[in-house]
């Protein structure tokens, strides 16, 4: 066995098909693209969404609304669920290992739902006043990390 001696099997091989090569050629005139029509033209691509000449789903359907593209979506813990969690001082970080919430999104965001029994550190991105409330109250502190000034 030598390797310059390795070849293909016959048929695997085919010579690319050269389109427009003259009508003796099978693929002559039109180049198999037919007469007229859109897709006859050279440098056709089609609408993302195009069905045809029917009006596309997406201007059919009515529009409603506004989306603010500056949103901030934030990962959101009650005080009650930190109320459950074992430790003392809670950051973003630390609630993720603990499964407290699954993604971090634009930051974390405590809300007071719940109650709260012990003293307890948190560092948030965001606190709802009620929040605020029940963690001070409690003896705890609320730290707000990343604030812009």
């Amino acid at each position: 066995m030598n390797l310059s001696q390795l070849r293909p099997p016959k048929g695997q091989k085919h010579k690319k098909q050269r389109v427009g090569q003259g009508m003796g050629s099978g693929r002559g005139k039109y180049s198999g693209r037919g007469a007229k029509g859109a897709k006859s033209i050279s440098g056709y691509s089609r609408m993302r969404g195009f069905e045809g000449g029917q009006m596309p789903l997406h201007r059919r359907l009515p529009k409603r609304g506004f989306t603010n593209i500056f949103h901030k979506e934030y990962a959101i813990v009650n005080v009650g669920a930190l109320e459950a969690l074992e430790g003392s001082t809670f950051d973003p970080g630390a609630l993720l290992e603990l499964g407290a919430i699954k993604k971090l999104k634009h930051g974390l965001k405590i809300l007071g739902s719940g109650d709260l029994k012990r003293k307890i550190t948190v560092k948030a991105h965001v606190f709802s006043e009620s929040a605020k409330k029940k963690i001070e109250d409690a003896g705890g502190t609320a730290e707000v990390i990343g604030a812009e000034k």
